[in-house]
């Protein structure tokens, strides 16, 4: 038998996940105290105020729309490739090369802006409980190597560690909202027309979608999960269901307790200092459940690390096994995992965010939006490009549920076209950063669709069996023909 540290050619292994392993690997990467601390108090900040709670709510019918399509290209396709494979399946291979692109970049770039986010408060928090002063880097690569080992250890493995991590943070998340709910109440007004249209509604809706971030990554665990035709369309409905209550929910316990019609202005004062929520805490719970909170806070970016660095690799493996991207990235260790392509994921995620630490530069002001501003309008792109995918498909197979494969999905679609041109239009929002070299980052979607383009007609001229293989690969659970060496 082969030994558990050597290479096998690359197939995932089958049979790990149920409908609640799942959920818990994208409801980790959403990261919903992490959510609320940060992305919550922006988006009352920069967004409508207290009305922002109704945008979070469209933001959940939006990609429940969406995600009704997405249901049922789920159960025709399973398979590690994500939103590259149903943008293949519904708007061509170049199509689907220039997602595979698109994929590769954002969740890279994300996992590299996480080191950022991750190692900044985690080093805010130890020196916070012992005094100790350790750089923001350094606390990075620990986190970064830990999610690194507990990935290689298996997708099992890492839905048990963020499923655990998930559970402490809704905890909290629900004494807070209990407290404030029991002390204050929770106010209506923030469904009234004159609250909901205040500020900018648009913006709103912009941060509000980013907290969904990573529900998207149901389909990549496909190969992965036990029968995956029915579990994967359940973890989807779940995820976007059980993540639109925690964020109205603790959001509207946020501008209860801050006051309706004060909650932008009061938001607004604490956006320097970043302690909104924070505050909040220690004053409904006290100073020992705000420790409690910051330990948890370094917890849920870990979880969130993991979770997107799981992500990562599956479409690094993915294109690898295609032959887009070198096949060694298709070799898997004897559990499934595949391991080549998390050690290329880690391994650019700590080179890149150690060059901004060896020129000094700060995390959260350079970093982070470089790579996590990016990394975001990347995913959302993405998700509007698989919404269009869903509704094409069925419409070219004459598919006669009108409902759920085109009116759905098609709603799903201009909503999340919207939230996409509103997030190039306000990238500096998004990104928190107005720095030049942080606005031109959009122009970087455009170099990838041109490198697409490009890449797809070498391919198709001079490599067609590669070329072939971006679709019929995705339906093929064998080893490919390509990647069978041992090592």
């Amino acid at each position: 038998m082969t030994a558990p540290e050597q290479n096998t050619s690359g197939h995932l292994a089958p049979n790990q996940l149920g409908v609640p392993g799942v959920v818990f690997l994208v409801l980790a990467a959403v990261a919903p105290l992490t959510v609320a601390i940060v992305v919550a108090a922006l988006a009352i900040a920069l967004g409508n105020g207290g009305g922002v709670v109704v945008a979070f709510v469209l933001v959940a019918i939006t990609l429940l729309l969406f995600a009704v399509g997405y249901a049922q290209m789920s159960r025709e396709l399973a398979n590690a490739s994500g939103f590259y494979a149903f943008i293949v399946k519904g708007l061509g291979k170049t199509a689907g090369l220039i997602a595979g692109f698109i994929a590769t970049l954002g969740y890279n770039f994300f996992v590299a802006g996480a080191v950022g986010t991750a190692g900044f408060f985690t080093s805010i928090v130890i020196a916070q409980i012992t005094g100790l002063d350790i750089h923001w880097y350094l606390a990075g690569v620990v986190v970064m190597v830990i999610a690194f080992l507990l990935a290689r250890g298996g997708i099992e493995l890492s839905a048990v560690v963020l499923g655990i991590a998930l559970v402490l943070e809704v905890l909290i998340l629900l004494v807070f909202s209990v407290s404030v709910l029991v002390q204050t109440g929770f106010s209506l007004e923030v469904f009234s027309t004159d609250v909901i249209l205040s500020g900018s509604i648009g913006v709103g809706l912009l941060l509000a979608a980013t907290a969904f971030l990573g529900f998207e990554a149901t389909s990549l665990f496909s190969e992965e999960a036990k029968d995956p035709h029915r579990t994967i369309p359940r973890a989807t409905y779940a995820a976007i269901v059980i993540v639109g209550l925690i964020h109205a929910i603790t959001v509207w316990a946020i501008v209860s307790a801050v006051g309706v019609q004060n909650a932008q202005e009061t938001a607004l004062a604490s956006l320097e200092t970043g302690d909104l929520v924070l505050v909040l805490v220690d004053q409904y719970l006290g100073p020992f459940m705000l420790i409690a909170v910051l330990i948890l806070l370094v917890v849920s970016l870990f979880a969130a690390q993991l979770a997107f660095h799981n992500v990562a690799s599956r479409y690094l493996f993915s294109l690898g096994r295609a032959g887009v991207l070198p096949a060694s990235l298709s070799r898997t260790r004897e559990n499934g995992v595949p391991q080549n392509a998390l050690m290329v994921n880690a391994g650019f995620a700590l080179v890149v965010a150690g060059l901004f630490a060896l020129f000094g530069l700060d995390a959260i002001t350079t970093l982070v939006p470089v790579m996590i501003g990016f990394g975001t309008l990347c995913i959302l792109v993405l998700q509007m490009a698989a919404a269009l995918a869903v509704v094409v498909y069925f419409r070219r197979r004459g598919d006669a549920r009108w409902g759920k494969t085109f009116v759905a999905p098609g709603l799903g679609f201009l909503g999340l076209l919207g939230i996409c041109t509103m997030a190039v239009l306000n990238f500096s929002v998004l990104a928190g950063s107005e720095a030049w070299y942080v606005t031109i980052l959009p122009w970087l979607l455009a170099l990838a669709v041109v490198a697409g383009v490009v890449y797809g007609a070498y391919l198709r001229k001079n490599r067609p069996e590669v070329y072939g293989r971006l679709e019929s690969d995705l339906e093929r659970f064998d080893p490919d023909p390509v990647s069978t060496t041992r090592h």
